[in-house]
């Protein structure tokens, strides 16, 4: 279960095309532009374009980074599956 949202509340967001665009809408909300996203982020706009966009596979530490920029967390759980051993 993938787990995203402002610090203070939780939303269940299961798609990269719905994380793309609740960056898209934490961004707009803040009044910033992807270039100015991308530099405070020190990420390339190109990543910041396609992260919006639900597009690319980006290196978890480039989401956690704008993310962080952006005010907002992911919270990830995983789970040990005990598989019996035959």
């Amino acid at each position: 279960m993938l787990i995203f949202a402002p610090k203070s509340q939780y939303i269940e967001i299961m798609t990269q095309q719905e994380i793309g665009f609740a960056i898209k809408e934490r961004r707009k909300k803040l009044g910033i532009n992807q270039q100015t996203l991308a530099d405070l982020a020190s990420v390339a706009i190109n990543t910041v374009v396609a992260i919006e966009r639900g597009e690319g596979n980006p290196q978890l530490a480039t989401l956690l980074t704008i993310l962080d920029t952006l005010g907002l967390q992911i919270d990830i759980n995983i789970k040990l599956l005990d598989y019996e051993t035959v």
